[in-house]
């Protein structure tokens, strides 16, 4: 999922433990597509059966959220809440809820885990059959599992969005989409966990299975490409190379990991020829975290023949470029392998807490993923910092 490192935080009251009554709030909607968000007041209705009502502290930002808004992409359903990158204190819980109580703190979960399914049940992979039919999380999760909302504004239903709603203060989400994390962790950085982090993370661990002493390459340095760059790391990575056009971001990346940082326009040459020239024929491992066709064909071209591998995590905007990217994954997969970062393997009710007690135990630095922290009103001038590429 592509990069986040924005956070914007609700003007939050103090917290009640409130009975089962319909909540007026503020939320951002998104009425249309390629309209600005619109900060209103929304009705959020108690939760049913094995739902919880969950008031967010914080949010992230992230290009996701954009691409649901994006004319360029296959549109969402309209209005909606979206937002699938944050964290929060349960507030109640509908009938049937036994796992979560009123003040626990939690990380919606945008990957379902209802544990049961064959999916679930499988160490082959994250999805879960809660996902319809297992398309996308995008536009699969625009209702509560019984057809219905639980937010309205001026009379009107609000879809929801990927099962989370993270753009409002308060939200609904179903019991096989949230998990209970650390009592002490701080809500403003572990909302990263929720999508960015872990997806760039995981594509390294999970996805690309990174081997100790390999060399990696990551594209695009924002917050998912940073920590991908920590995955690498992780998983004792000899070289890391991290390719952006914004030098700003070099310094932080060498201070996660990564040991050389290279400008494309800084070369006469295409950038997959520089790489294979300063690594002896391609990289173990190429990690694209952009989602830009050109990008994705340079990050299958440098890696090396017969056993390097290639992870897209980005989403390419413009269908059109289809064909192009079938045909090089085409040729590419004749010789190596290539793989996509589906929430980057997490099975996320289990996961998502050890992830936050590795970030509470220091494992790894969330902390410098956070680039701004904006009030919730402020949430289109936290979309056009990260557009900018701001850090």
């Amino acid at each position: 999922m592509p990069a986040p490192g924005l956070l914007t935080s609700p003007v939050l009251s103090p917290y009640v433990i409130a009975t089962s009554k319909v909540i007026k709030c503020k939320a951002a909607i998104a009425w249309e597509a390629g309209k600005p968000f619109s900060i209103e007041e929304v009705e959020v209705a108690p939760p049913k059966n094995h739902e919880i009502r969950v008031k967010i502290a914080a949010t992230g930002v992230c290009h996701t959220d954009a691409h649901a808004v994006n004319p360029c992409f296959k549109a969402g359903l309209f209005p909606v809440i979206l937002g699938h990158e944050g964290a929060g204190i349960v507030e109640s819980t509908g009938p049937g809820v036994t796992k979560f109580k009123p003040g626990d703190k939690v990380i919606p979960l945008y990957m379902p885990q209802c544990g049961n399914c064959k999916f679930c049940l499988s160490p082959k992979t994250n999805l879960c059959e809660k996902i319809s039919k297992i398309k996308t999380p995008i536009s699969d999760q625009d209702l509560m599992p019984d057809g219905t909302s639980r937010f309205t504004c001026k009379g009107k239903q609000i879809y929801h969005f990927m099962g989370t709603s993270t753009f409002s203060e308060y939200t609904v989400v179903a019991e096989t989409s949230l998990a209970k994390i650390d009592a002490a962790s701080p809500l403003d950085k572990v909302c990263l966990i929720g999508c960015g982090f872990s997806t760039g993370y995981g594509a390294a661990i999970n996805t690309a299975k990174v081997k100790p002493g390999s060399i990696c390459v990551v594209f695009g340095l924002g917050g998912v490409g940073l920590s991908a760059v920590m995955g690498c790391k992780a998983a004792g990575a000899s070289r890391i190379l991290g390719i952006d056009i914004n030098t700003n971001k070099f310094a932080l990346a060498k201070e996660l990991g990564a040991t050389d940082c290279l400008n494309p326009r800084d070369f006469k040459k295409p950038i997959q020829e520089v790489i294979i020239e300063m690594t002896n024929g391609g990289v173990d491992f190429a990690i694209e975290c952009i989602g830009n066709i050109d990008v994705m064909k340079a990050a299958t071209e440098c890696t090396s023949v017969g056993w390097g591998s290639c992870t897209l995590v980005g989403v390419p905007a413009v269908s059109s470029a289809g064909a192009k990217l079938s045909f090089l994954l085409y040729k590419f997969s004749l010789f190596n392998l290539v793989y996509y970062g589906l929430a980057a393997g997490w099975k996320s009710v289990e996961c998502v807490p050890k992830l936050v007690t590795d970030y509470m135990a220091k494992k790894f630095n969330l902390d410098a993923l956070v680039t701004y922290t904006l009030p919730f009103d402020k949430l289109n001038e936290a979309f056009d910092l990260m557009h900018e590429g701001k850090r």
